[in-house]
């Protein structure tokens, strides 16, 4: 869908950004505010982009601090400081972007905190979290303005990774505010894994969290949504039985590579794992299941490879250092990779001259490659003798159980369901935490003025006890009096006071006592900017 370009005062707007979600689920209208009048717009198949030419950050350089603020409150963009913040998620994944893309964007953990300091820096963005995985990268993002946060988080992405923006928006799946929430839930739950119900998305939710603590961009919202979201993957799993004969990415890997390998040759074909960390763990663990009673583990240090000896007894494990991996690769028949190497650890030059594998396991060198970026390039399946797959050729074997993952997947759903309501009444009971403190401070401001008056008034001579009389007493009124509107702006969703109630209440108690004077967290970072530039 796209609309053609028009002029609303000044404000030039073009193709809207409307939301896309992932195939899984259905696009909901997106509604769009064009000076302050929605549009609604139906299902979209594509996404497109909206651009809203304000004055750039030089141009309010040339001004000095007040009339930069009152260029803002003047201008169009004035509403994106009065509207709320959205949770906003961009994401590629496994269902929209394929490995060569997202392999570009993976940040590594220990990139995390780097890269939420970096989008809190943006303009639009006030908190932020990072989902790197081998079937995801998604942006996690509360945004001051939508349309101007994806716009910016999309730069951003495009900059780090070196995708062009627009190749990017062919990929990518944008969600908002309870989309974005249910879509977190659903991937802490496993629904939106390439395999259903697999336990390590929601490890590495939990990572998401650790690695947040202390990161001043990792704030309540972003903070509060992922935490829901671990409870919410914990629940589902004790709940229903998605878990019950689910698969990993790394147990799918080793039925992929037992597909296409002759049925007569799964006992006597020889194996090589390289990487010894979770991933490669979990082979391991999946071929010892499937009866194979040797392989070769290639790793830095020999210390995690003795340790799964230890664990899976009877198997024999040898352990081999990198600088044999391509000798052990030329006695393999099927290679699995699982290293967090940022470089191909296999290239062409690397296979072209192994010797050819046995026609008993079919003739061709298996390459079955699970990590994100991949370990093993693409110019390898160039060569005659080798056959290589990566995360995205596991849906053939995901394909196999798909009746059952739906309706596993519905018994989940309920229960996402009923979390998203309970988490958006959190995030909505946070909407009055700003009046309540301002109101208090203004009745604070009240009761010590006249304080003031009344203890200048009964001279300097009043005896202390009198003095503390006079303040309990000023001090209790004014909790007495604060006691009926602070209970009215307290909820937390689950009293009779329905939410609409008590934002209506705030609203009303911002208007009675003018409170809604507080400097907005936008006018606070262009004000740092005009500052810097001075």
């Amino acid at each position: 869908m796209a609309f053609s370009t028009t002029s609303f005062a000044g404000a030039k707007l073009e193709a809207p950004f409307l939301k896309s979600t992932p195939s899984s689920r259905a696009t909901p209208s997106a509604q769009l505010l064009i000076i302050g009048k929605p549009i609604r717009c139906r299902k979209a198949p594509v996404q497109r982009g909206v651009r809203c030419e304000v004055a750039s950050s030089d141009a309010l350089v040339q001004t000095d601090k007040l009339s930069a603020l009152e260029q803002l409150k003047n201008s169009a963009a004035d509403r994106y400081t009065k509207e709320r913040s959205s949770i906003v998620v961009i994401g590629l994944s496994v269902h929209t972007a394929p490995v060569e893309m997202r392999e570009k964007l993976a940040i590594p953990e220990a990139e995390w905190p780097r890269a939420i300091e970096e989008l809190c820096s943006l303009n639009h963005i006030e908190e932020a979290a990072v989902l790197s995985t081998c079937n995801r990268m998604e942006i996690y993002v509360v945004a001051l303005s939508q349309h101007r946060g994806v716009k910016e988080v999309t730069e951003w992405m495009s900059k780090t990774s070196g995708i062009p923006a627009s190749e990017l928006c062919q990929h990518r799946f944008l969600l908002y505010n309870k989309d974005a929430t249910q879509h977190i839930f659903e991937v802490s739950a496993g629904l939106d894994s390439l395999v259903l119900g697999e336990g390590q998305i929601l490890a590495q939710v939990k990572q998401v969290v650790r690695v947040g603590q202390g990161v001043v961009g990792f704030g309540r919202n972003i903070s509060g949504l992922f935490k829901h979201a671990i409870t919410v993957g914990k629940r589902v799993r004790t709940e229903t039985n998605i878990a019950a004969g689910a698969v990993s990415v790394s147990s799918a890997a080793v039925e992929l590579a037992l597909m296409k390998l002759p049925e007569s040759s799964h006992a006597n074909a020889k194996m090589l794992v390289i990487g010894a960390g979770k991933m490669g763990k979990l082979v391991i663990k999946h071929l010892a299941a499937k009866g194979c009673p040797q392989m070769v583990v290639v790793n830095r240090t020999e210390e995690r490879v003795a340790a799964i000896r230890e664990e899976l007894k009877g198997i024999e494990i040898i352990y081999k250092p990198l600088t044999e991996m391509v000798a052990c690769a030329a006695e393999a028949d099927v290679v699995f990779t699982s290293t967090a190497s940022e470089t191909p650890l296999f290239l062409k030059e690397h296979v072209k001259d192994l010797p050819p594998v046995g026609r008993d396991v079919g003739g061709l060198r298996l390459f079955v490659d699970i990590s994100v970026p991949r370990n093993v390039g693409s110019c390898v399946a160039d060569v005659e003798t080798a056959r290589v797959y990566n995360v995205d050729d596991l849906k053939e074997v995901v394909a196999a159980n798909k009746e059952d993952r739906l309706r596993k997947a519905r018994e989940a759903q309920a229960i996402i369901a009923e979390e998203s309501k309970q988490f958006e009444a959190w995030r909505d009971s946070l909407e009055t935490v700003p009046t309540i403190k301002k109101l208090r401070a203004y009745a604070e401001r009240i009761r010590m003025a006249e304080l003031e008056k009344c203890l200048s008034k009964m001279g300097d001579d009043i005896p202390k006890k009198s003095r503390k009389a006079v303040e309990d007493l000023s001090r209790g009124i004014v909790n007495k009096l604060l006691h009926g509107p602070m209970q009215h702006l307290r909820c937390d969703g689950s009293d009779s006071r329905t939410l609409s109630e008590t934002l209506e209440n705030m609203h009303a108690l911002n208007r009675m006592f003018s409170l809604e004077t507080e400097i907005s967290v936008l006018e606070q970072k262009l004000r740092a900017k005009v500052e810097s530039q001075k």
